[in-house]
């Protein structure tokens, strides 16, 4: 099988791709990044129809033909997200209808970290595999100068519509008038082991999404499962699928109840149990790997 990921060299994105190429890795097979997909239309190539494109430091391009007779693993954007989003050139497909109607002739297994088929009209055979977490990247480290009662480690995230700083700010204003000491590094360029150090160390990790992951509920961020995997007690605001990933994750349903659920948290006898609880189903179920695994087998 040919495993092509996407290119990503910053933010989340980049996590989440790496996460995937260590877990095919792992399992043996080889993976190569690609910048782009394009369809190519020569008769001298039976078979063959389909491109990747990468470019290494120099800009000089790789191209990789996919043949169409074996199998390959692909993400794919949706074509159709509802607006506001889905009007936005940051939320649509970078395929033409051609390229489409090529790869869907394939045997290429297109997957999509979002909920439904909903929204993925033009696409067949298009498979669900959620987020999960890369716990061949991401380590405990034990370092007790980040020992927060709460932690944040993220950006501003624009979508193109610059929604998730408002949530923010409105999120961490109901913290300023408590005893809490809290870790939130917002666009602070933290190293990959200050990171890992802030969330281990932290007594509770909290979760933040975007506008369209509340409003449609089909996907739930990276943090959800490197906070799991790493510290294990989260409160996240309440995005629909994460209900049947984690049916007893503490969640908030709006910004006025964070800091009970915070202090319920703290206070509870159990902390330690919980946290062990969820790391434990958090690498048993939901890392990158078994992803792959489930995949494979079914």
């Amino acid at each position: 099988m040919n495993i092509f990921i996407k290119r990503h060299g910053a933010h989340a994105g980049k996590w989440i791709y790496e996460g995937y190429k260590n877990a095919w890795e792992k399992l043996g097979f080889k993976v190569k990044f690609y910048n782009e997909i394009i369809s190519l239309k020569n008769e001298n190539i039976k078979n063959s129809y389909i491109m990747a494109i990468d470019h290494d430091i120099l800009g000089s391009p790789e191209i990789e033909i996919l043949d169409k007779s074996k199998k390959a693993f692909l993400f794919v954007q949706s074509d159709c997200i509802p607006p506001p989003w889905g009007n936005h050139p940051n939320w649509k497909t970078r395929c033409d209808k051609y390229l489409i109607e090529q790869i869907n002739e394939t045997n290429i297994q297109t997957w999509t970290f979002l909920k439904t088929e909903k929204y993925f009209k033009s696409w067949k055979n298009i498979i669900y595999m959620p987020l999960a977490y890369d716990n061949i990247s991401y380590k405990t480290i034990l370092d007790k100068n980040y020992n927060f009662d709460i932690c944040f480690v993220g950006g501003w995230a624009n979508n193109g519509f610059d929604e998730k700083r408002k949530i923010m700010l409105e999120v961490f204003s109901y913290f300023k008038n408590t005893n809490l000491k809290c870790g939130f590094f917002i666009n602070k360029n933290c190293s990959h082991e200050q990171e890992c150090k802030i969330i281990s160390n932290s007594q509770i990790c909290l979760n933040i999404h975007d506008a369209y992951q509340r409003e449609l509920g089909l996907d739930t961020n990276e943090r959800t499962f490197k906070c799991l995997g790493l510290n294990g007690a989260l409160i996240s605001d309440d995005v629909e699928c994460l209900k049947e990933l984690f049916p007893s994750l503490l969640m908030y349903s709006n910004s006025e109840q964070i800091i009970e659920k915070v202090y319920f948290h703290l206070n509870e006898n159990k902390l330690k149990e919980i946290k062990e609880e969820n790391k434990k189903n958090i690498n048993d179920f939901h890392t990158y790997v078994k992803r792959v695994e489930s995949f494979i087998s079914g």
